[in-house]
C-alpha cells in the first residue's frame, strides 16, 4: 500500500505551529533559533514567518543579535497575538488578571465583596474588575473562571445550594464576559482548580481527592488525572454527608461547626480564625468528623491518597490522620503543597493553555 503524503498545506500548517509555540514558549527567538527549537530548516522557517506576521501573529521585535558573525533579527508574538483574562469569584471579593502567551501576568486587579454576596453585587464587582484590566488592542481571546459555589457544567452559571456560604442566588459568568471575550469562557468551582494545581504543580499524581477546608467545604476527585465533575457539575458537594459530631452524635458535617460553635454570626461559613484557636479537644472532634467524609470519599471513589487544602487543611492534618488511620479503610493523607491562591493558580494554567491553543487557531 503507497503511503499517502501530507498536503502541502497541511506541511506548511504545522510549520506555522511549531513556530507559535516555540516563541510562546521563548518569547523572542532569532530564525535561526526557530530553526533548532521548531526541527525545521532556515527556508521554511522564513516562511512561516512570513505567513504568521501576515496574519499579526508575529512581529520583528526590533532588537538585533550582538557580536561577531552574521547579525540577526529577533522575532516574537505581536500584541495582537491575544490575552487571556483569570478570575477568581470568592468570599473576599473578585480577582481578575490578564495574562499573556508566556504565562506572564500583564495587569492584576481586585474587587472587594461585601455580604451577603447577591448576585448584582458580584456581577458589578465582576464587570469592575474586568474593566480595569482589559487591554486596549482588543478583546481577550479567552477567559477562564474560579467561583466558590457550584457552577452547572453545561450552562457555566453559578448553583446557588441550601445552606451554602457564599453567594445567595445565581450569577451567569459566561453571558457577563462576553463583551470582552472572543472566544471560549470556561467555569468551574474554585476546589476543582485547586486540585487541578495540586495535581500540576504538586505531587500528588493524577489520583486522588482534594477536600476543601475553609469557610466552606468541598472536595474534588481527580481520577486519570481528570477532574470528576458529575452529571451536572455538583460533584464533591460534601457539606451535607453524614459524618461523626460531638458527643459521637451523627450529623451533617456542616452541623459539627454548629455544634461546636464556630460558625460566623448569621452565616452557615466556619469562623476559621476561632477554629485555628480552638483547643486540641475541639480539633480532635474536628478530626474525626473529617475522617468520617474521607471514609466515604475512598469507599465510593478509592483515590490513591488525600490531599487536604484550604485555609485550615494544613492545621488539622495530624488530627485528620491520626482519627482516619483507625477506620478500615484508609489512605495516606498530606497537606496540599500549592497553598498559595491555589484555584487561582489552576485557573492561570488553564487559561495559558487555552490562549495558546487559540493563537494556533488563528494562524488560518
Amino acid at each position: 500500500m503507497t503511503p499517502v503524503k501530507p498536503s502541502l498545506e497541511l506541511l506548511r500548517s504545522l510549520s506555522d505551529e511549531h513556530v507559535l509555540r516555540a516563541l510562546m514558549r521563548s518569547g523572542r527567538l532569532t530564525r535561526a533559533e526557530l530553526a533548532v527549537q521548531a526541527g525545521i530548516s532556515k527556508p521554511t522557517v522564513s516562511e512561516s514567518m512570513r505567513r504568521l506576521t501576515e496574519a499579526g501573529l508575529v512581529v520583528d521585535t526590533g532588537d538585533r543579535t550582538t557580536g561577531r558573525g552574521r547579525i540577526g533579527t529577533y522575532y516574537g508574538l505581536a500584541p495582537s497575538a491575544g490575552t487571556a483574562l483569570a478570575i477568581s469569584i470568592a468570599s473576599a471579593g473578585v480577582v481578575a488578571e490578564r495574562l499573556d502567551a508566556h504565562g506572564t501576568v500583564l495587569t492584576r486587579t481586585t474587587r472587594p465583596l461585601t455580604r451577603p454576596a447577591r448576585p448584582e453585587l458580584v456581577a458589578a464587582a465582576l464587570t469592575a474588575a474586568v474593566e480595569a484590566v482589559r487591554s486596549a488592542v482588543g478583546p481577550a481571546r479567552v477567559a477562564t473562571v474560579s467561583a466558590a459555589d457550584p457552577v452547572d457544567r453545561v450552562t457555566g452559571r453559578l448553583v446557588h445550594l441550601p445552606d451554602a456560604p457564599f453567594l445567595v442566588g445565581e450569577l451567569d459568568p459566561v453571558d457577563l464576559l462576553a463583551a470582552y471575550v472572543t472566544g471560549p469562557v470556561t467555569v468551574d468551582n474554585d476546589v476543582n482548580w485547586a486540585a487541578r494545581a495540586e495535581r500540576d504543580q504538586g505531587a500528588a499524581g493524577d489520583d486522588f481527592a482534594y477536600v476543601y477546608l475553609g469557610e466552606g467545604l468541598g472536595c474534588a476527585v481527580v481520577s486519570a488525572g481528570e477532574v470528576l465533575r458529575g452529571h451536572a457539575g455538583l460533584a464533591g458537594e460534601i457539606a451535607h454527608l453524614i459524618t461523626t459530631g460531638p458527643g459521637g452524635r451523627a450529623m451533617p458535617f456542616t452541623e459539627v461547626f454548629a455544634a461546636l460553635h464556630l460558625r460566623q454570626p448569621s452565616s452557615t461559613a466556619i469562623d476559621v480564625p476561632a477554629l485555628r484557636a480552638a483547643g486540641a479537644d475541639v480539633l480532635a472532634v474536628i478530626g474525626t468528623a473529617v475522617a468520617g467524609v474521607l471514609a466515604a470519599t475512598v469507599a465510593l471513589a478509592d483515590p490513591a491518597h488525600i490531599v487536604l487544602g484550604g485555609p485550615w487543611g494544613s492545621e488539622v492534618t495530624g488530627a485528620v490522620g491520626a482519627a482516619f488511620a483507625h477506620l478500615p479503610r484508609h489512605v495516606p493523607v498530606r497537606p496540599a503543597a500549592v497553598a498559595d491562591e491555589a484555584s487561582l493558580a489552576g485557573v492561570r494554567a488553564h487559561a495559558l493553555r487555552s490562549l495558546r491553543d487559540a493563537i494556533v487557531a488563528a494562524r488560518t
